[in-house]
């Protein structure tokens, strides 16, 4: 893979349309910073706006972890939630200055479970706190065995507050996710698969390869449909069914318009592999 960017705490490479996103404080087991939240956000402002021709993403930590969660120097740097309204960026989002600087952090991820294009976390090591968050804001999740996993949030006298209390019961269920949130509780990667937390589970030194295999594979199907479905089973946790269904209709109707289901079709009776250009 080719990087095509580096900023002070992550790392972009591309390899034609599957990406990599590489968490880059290694030194810290990948701890989060405001820092490196910005960075996050900015990036994923940047992707959304213009993919180009990314169609998979592969978020993972460099060296052993994925993400040991927030740094504790965040806590005492003073950087977090103060200030007054008047100090911080406009629009203002809500008065209370912490509510408000909670949902600028929460951009950070949330662009992962919206962009256009398939997002995948590669876990190994630890993904605890903000690092559980981050990937649950991904589509899919391969955990490598031996991978701790956890919210630890309350033991700092806080709750997870980026995602982590509207996607895990999603995955889980709403009970499941109280008792490991209210008992902060570290489980393993086979029982992060066993609940659903993880959607394939893998040896250590196999994750590159399978998620590099899973990102390539997707990137290969076709993009407007891939879309198209991301969006609409984004919405069924969201809203009802007739409007799930609305919102499935309105997608199918982008993909029966498009070349790429020509391509999709005239590949299969001419026995090649499709070219698709997401048209």
């Amino acid at each position: 893979m080719e990087t095509i960017l580096r900023r002070n705490t992550l790392r972009l490479e591309r390899d034609g349309a599957v990406g990599k996103l590489w968490l880059d404080r290694p030194e810290k087991l990948n701890a989060f910073t405001i820092e490196m939240w910005d960075e996050m956000a900015e990036l994923g402002a940047e992707l959304v706006a213009d993919p180009g021709d990314l169609r998979a993403l592969v978020v993972i930590g460099e060296g052993r972890a994925f993400s040991s969660g927030i740094d504790t120097a965040v806590f005492t740097s003073g950087a977090f939630g103060g200030g007054k309204p008047e100090d911080r960026p406009a629009p203002i989002r809500h008065e209370d200055p912490f509510a408000d600087a909670v949902l600028r952090t929460q951009d950070a991820y949330s662009w992962l479970e919206t962009a256009p294009f398939a997002t995948i976390a590669a876990v190994r090591g630890f993904a605890l706190g903000a690092g559980l968050q981050l990937a649950l804001a991904c589509d899919l999740r391969v955990f490598a065995r031996g991978a701790i996993v956890g919210l630890l949030e309350l033991q700092y006298g806080i709750m997870p507050d980026l995602g982590g209390t509207q996607r895990l019961p999603r995955l889980v269920g709403p009970g499941k996710a109280k008792e490991l949130v209210f008992t902060g509780a570290k489980i393993d990667a086979e029982e992060a698969h066993r609940i659903g937390i993880a959607e394939q589970l893998v040896d250590d030194a196999d994750l590159d390869a399978a998620v590099d295999a899973l990102a390539t594979r997707i990137a290969g199907r076709p993009p407007l449909a891939v879309r198209g479905a991301k969006a609409a089973i984004n919405a069924a946790t969201e809203v009802s069914v007739a409007d799930g269904l609305r919102v499935e209709a309105e997608r199918q109707s982008v993909c029966l318009r498009s070349s790429d289901m020509a391509e999709a079709i005239g590949a299969f009776v001419e026995g090649r592999e499709p070219n698709y250009r997401a048209k």
